[in-house]
This record gives C-alpha cells, structure tokens and sequence, in this order.
C-alpha cells in the first residue's frame, strides 16, 4: 500500500470516533463509561468524543510533546529531537519538547491543557484516557506490527531466587501506582505464581523503572518489578550489565507505551499531525533506543488496550478518577 493510502485509512479509523459531533460536556451524555465527567463516549469508543462547541477546541501555535519519564526525561528530549524538529515543519507550529518527572504530572498536565500530545506508559494509558481525554492512536512498531513488552521480575545473579515464591518476606520494588508491569500486572498476576504483593511483601515504589532496575543492582531491593523494553534498553546503553541479573519471572506480552492526542485538538490540526506521525520513519538513533521500530505503528485503544483493563479488572483494580486518587495516595503514603 502506497504511504500516503495507508495514512489515510489508518485516519479513517482514528480519526472516525473523533469526528463524531458528541455532547461531549452536555448533560444528556448518553454514554460515559469509565470517562470522568466532563467528557463523553457517545459512541462507545472509550474514549472522549471531540467537543461540539468551537470554543472548547484547541489550536495551539506551539504543540508540547513529551514522553513518559520511565527513565531521565533529558535522555528523551535528546532522542525525540529529530522527531521534534520533523513535527514542527510538518505542522508548521512550533514544537516544544516538556519534561514530565512523574506519570500523574504528564495525566494533569494534558488534562489541564498544558500537553497535546505524547507517549504514555502502558498502564498510565488507560488513566490518561479516563482522566485526561487523551485519544491513543499509535505505538512504536515496524511495516509488520507494534512492538509489545513483558513484565520482568529481575534480581542480581548471584541471589537464591528461582521463583516468585522465592521474594516472600523480601524487598521487592515495584515503579509506581499507575504502571502496568511495575505495579498493576504484579498485582494480578503473581498471587496465581505463589506471591501475594503487600501480604507476602511490603511492596516498595521506586517511582520509575530505571531506578528499579538500578536499585536492584546497588542492592537497595533484592528483586524488582520492570518493563522489560527499559530493562534490555539500559543493557545495550551500558547503564548496566545484563549478566549481572537473573530473570525469575516473565509475564505475558503487553502493548508498549502509546501516543495520544488531547481530545481537544482543533480536528484539522488533529489530522494533519496524525498524517505526520504516521509517515516518520525513525532515524538510526532512534531505532537503536527502541529496539528496532522505525514509526509509529496506528493502534486502537478499545481493542489493543483489552488485555491491560483485563488485567487491571482481574486485580480488582478500575482505572477511573476515585481508583487513581486512591492509587497515588497510597503510593505517597507508603514512601
């Protein structure tokens, strides 16, 4: 298929929810979902439809971009430079890369007008869209595919752990509230494995993956949590030495972290932005950092999403406003 008919069927179904002229702050909202209140779904979609009233769209001179601190946020800006650069004379906007240090600052921080776009980590997604109206439209892939991730539960070779039943009564991290593989997957998952978290073990917030990883090494936790994109990605960067660790545990494949537009873009910026994410190829740089993928590969929350509200829901967890607020004071609590 020719780039430009691919990009415009992948906007065909993207764009289709977005287009629907909604009551999207209107009392007679026929559907809400799990959306908080002042956005609608009318049409099932799950996630908020565009505004109706013109004055509630947004058409920024300056796009603010940024991706999710799993690790040092600078190391990001530099990454996503080109991609930057290449978005702002696509656009022909200014576009300005924002440091986010944590996932509820990146959640408010779309949610408050302040971001138009960016990646999510892939439990923070599904906060994202609930809480933010962020509209998930791609992830990292390749002509053949996104790329997905596994929840790895790592400790230092030289450990007397084989098994998740191993950890019980020791110090285990997990990254934060809202992550997927850091906390929510730990969750559901590993109580079928012999480990119950919080019962078993205190669970300990590292706050992102990186410093998981990087605590284990130092010896501050004796297992952690972890993404294993970030994992391997520390590896070939040199942060660490994969040989000094022992995967005990490998879960499922997971969808790895989305792109999300504000759901209230002005629909034309939306599209033509759209249009450019999808025709980006990755220079080297960057498809050394992501293992491989060269674009940004179109996706839909409602179906590629299932398998993490799967587990969320399995855990007993939801991912609306009173589970998030009850999540990040726990989190804020424990530490």
């Amino acid at each position: 298929m020719q780039i430009k008919s691919w990009v415009a069927a992948s906007l065909m179904v993207l764009g289709a929810g977005a287009m629907v002229q909604s009551p999207t702050f209107a009392a007679e909202c026929t559907n809400r979902g799990d959306l908080d209140a002042i956005f609608c779904d009318a049409n099932n979609d799950m996630v908020a439809d565009t505004p109706t009233d013109p004055s509630k769209l947004k058409d920024p001179s300056t796009i603010v971009f940024t991706y999710t601190p799993v690790e040092d946020p600078a190391v990001y800006e530099d990454l996503f430079n080109p991609f930057t650069k290449y978005l702002a004379e696509c656009t022909n906007k200014r576009v300005m890369f924002y440091q986010v240090q944590s996932n509820a600052a990146e959640i408010e921080a779309m949610r408050s007008g302040r971001l138009h776009v960016g990646g999510f980590s892939t439990g923070p997604t599904a906060f994202a869209v609930n809480i933010a109206g962020a509209v998930p439209f791609a992830v990292k892939g390749t002509e053949s595919g996104f790329q997905g991730y596994n929840l790895l539960v790592i400790a230092k070779k030289d450990k007397p752990y084989s098994s998740l039943k191993d950890l019980k009564g020791q110090k285990v991290a997990h990254t934060s509230p809202s992550s997927n593989s850091g906390h929510m997957a730990p969750m559901a998952l590993f109580p079928n494995q012999g480990l119950v978290p919080d019962k078993d073990y205190k669970i300990l917030f590292s706050g992102k993956h990186d410093q998981s990883v990087m605590g284990v090494n130092s010896g501050d936790y004796d297992a952690a949590a972890v993404a294993s994109d970030v994992f391997y990605r520390m590896a070939e960067r040199g942060q660490i030495n994969k040989d000094d660790f022992k995967i005990i545990y490998t879960s499922p494949k997971f969808p790895t972290s989305s792109f999300a537009y504000a759901h209230d873009l002005e629909p034309k910026l939306r599209d033509k932005m759209l249009t450019c994410f999808f025709e980006y190829r990755f220079p080297d740089s960057m498809q050394k950092a992501f293992g491989g993928a060269d674009r940004f590969y179109p996706i839909s929350y409602k179906e590629d999403w299932a398998v993490v509200r799967d587990v969320s829901e399995a855990g007993g967890k939801k991912f609306n406003r009173s589970a998030y607020d009850a999540e990040a004071a726990k989190a804020k609590k424990k530490n």
